[in-house]
């Protein structure tokens, strides 16, 4: 029974998509950085740290990691192994400051995924995640030399904040996360797998002393990139989890819906008063129109009849032509009178029909068209890596975006396209509403492998540009169906937007 239940369960890993986890995500950011000390062709030393990617090719670490290639470039090389792949990378020093203790290296092929600092304020208390690749755990597993320059997942260790404090004049990150030598270089996270520092240090733990260790704090981290003139990813928002911030958008989306409700009762308020005047103002109009026509028919039956007596009294006359003319005219009076009299409109007035009302329940339009300018709702997102400024969005026909990339509209409603690029390895969800008022982009940071899995089902279907071909659009819609299937179940960051329509004549620059 124990060998079927683990049979089982062994089925089910394989038919669980994979889970989305900011640490692991940040993980294959994470390198060990080496040096080899060479005199006349041998190896007299061997040395290894850890590191973190703040751009595809540039690794941040500790002065102390590589201050060996600092001081013997000639005799001392550097090398980069990421944690996936095959292979290992030789590197080179871009900048260092001892005082601060980093250092900036470079890669001089392959690439390895950027990871973000946090630049927002972080409290004491914060739980933090250190990575790296800490020697005691590489002397209990590494059989050979081999195994240091092999690829391989980086150590994860918990813990919290415990404050700030200032060491030689550097702001130093205190906190429990167990680190050892060979962490020196690696990143100390928030839960969302960004940067908070850099860890460099840890107490000894004798004579029964709880072990605290060490990072530079992310404002000294930056200082140093701006130093060096190296660019790096910033995120300021809180670290959200992505139910919370499913929450907060369902809260946003409850408000807007109330606020809508709100105004669309006030403006139904005021078109019924303003309907009740107007049919108040129809219904004193229609009762003047009838009284009118009923006094103008009974002066022309007064009339009618005072000309019937005008013909009798010219007949007692024997004045027989005016006796004749008399008395048609007054037939004629009479019987205008009696028409007048029944075709007297009715007391109450009559509105013409609302076309607008009788238009409001067509079907709106599948996508709507024309220039958008999306903003980022911060309240509604949740970010762990991306930078957020506005994105202009042009729709065109049939869910043609910017002109050259084709939506489709998915089992959900909203129109999808899911991007996967060939060399960065993250699946992109980027949608939209009916509206055009709700711009979404979803992002799942993938390992290796399910990277490949995304890759081979978009070879599947490959849509250049924009097609309004039926069968085209039927394979792109299954197609990404088939791409979210191998998705982890929730992405590691969502981004939303709110659009506004551009005046009609607007330009917009659409991001590639």
């Amino acid at each position: 029974m124990t060998r079927l239940f683990a049979l089982l369960l062994a089925l089910l890993s394989l038919t669980l998509p994979a889970r989305a986890d900011d640490i692991s995500a940040t993980s294959r950011s994470v390198v060990r950085v080496v040096t080899v000390a060479m005199v006349d062709g041998e190896v007299v030393g061997f040395g290894h740290g850890s590191g973190i990617a703040i751009s595809p090719t540039r690794i941040v670490t500790n002065a102390h990691v590589v201050e060996s290639a600092a001081r013997y470039p000639d005799n001392v090389a550097l090398g980069v192994v990421p944690s996936e792949g095959q292979k290992s990378y030789a590197a080179k020093l871009i900048a260092i400051d001892t005082k601060r203790d980093l250092a900036l290296i470079e890669i001089t092929e392959g690439r390895v995924p950027a990871a973000a600092i946090y630049s927002g304020p972080f409290e004491s208390g914060a739980d933090v995640v250190a990575l790296g690749y800490p020697g005691n755990v590489d002397a209990a597993t590494a059989q050979g030399a081999g195994d240091y320059i092999t690829p391989r997942t980086p150590v994860r260790s918990e813990g919290n904040l415990s404050n700030t404090q200032g060491v030689d004049g550097v702001a130093m990150l205190v906190h429990t996360a167990k680190i050892a030598r060979g962490n020196s270089g690696g990143p100390l996270l928030d839960q969302c797998g960004r940067i908070v520092g850099i860890n460099n240090a840890m107490t000894r733990a004798d004579d029964g002393d709880s072990p605290f260790s060490f990072a530079i704090a992310n404002r000294e981290l930056t200082r140093f990139l701006t130093d060096a003139s190296q660019s790096f990813g910033s995120i300021g928002t809180p670290c959200l989890s992505l139910a919370e911030a499913d929450a907060r958008d369902r809260a946003a989306l409850d408000a807007d819906a109330r606020a809508k409700a709100e105004a669309n009762a006030a403006k139904n308020e005021a078109a019924a008063l303003d309907r009740q005047l107007r049919e108040t103002r129809a219904d004193e109009e229609a009762q003047a129109s009838r009284e009118n026509r009923m006094a103008l028919a009974g002066v022309l039956f007064v009339i009618g009849a005072l000309s019937a007596g005008a013909a009798l009294m010219f007949h007692g006359q024997k004045n027989v032509r005016n006796a004749k003319m008399a008395g048609a005219a007054g037939g004629v009076l009479v019987l205008a009178a009696a028409i007048l009299f029944a075709t007297r409109p009715d007391a109450h007035g009559e509105l013409p029909s609302d076309p607008k009302a009788a238009d409001g329940a067509a079907a709106p339009a599948a996508l709507a068209e024309g220039n958008l300018l999306c903003t980022i709702r911060p309240d509604r997102s949740r970010i762990t890596m991306s930078e957020t400024p506005d994105v202009p969005v042009a729709i065109g026909t049939s869910g043609c975006v910017n002109g050259r990339t084709q939506y489709a509209q998915g089992s959900d409603g909203r129109w999808q396209r899911i991007l996967v690029p060939n060399e960065e390895p993250t699946v992109t969800i980027a949608s939209i509403d009916g509206a055009g008022t709700d711009y979404r982009v979803d992002r799942y940071f993938l390992d290796a492998e399910t990277m490949a899995k995304a890759r081979e089902v978009r070879a599947g279907v490959e849509i250049k540009g924009c097609s309004v071909a039926p069968d085209q659009l039927a394979a792109l819609a299954t197609q990404q169906d088939a791409i979210r299937s191998v998705l982890p179940a929730s992405p590691n960051e969502r981004l939303v937007y709110s659009c506004q329509k551009l005046a009609k004549g607007a330009v917009v620059n659409p991001a590639p």
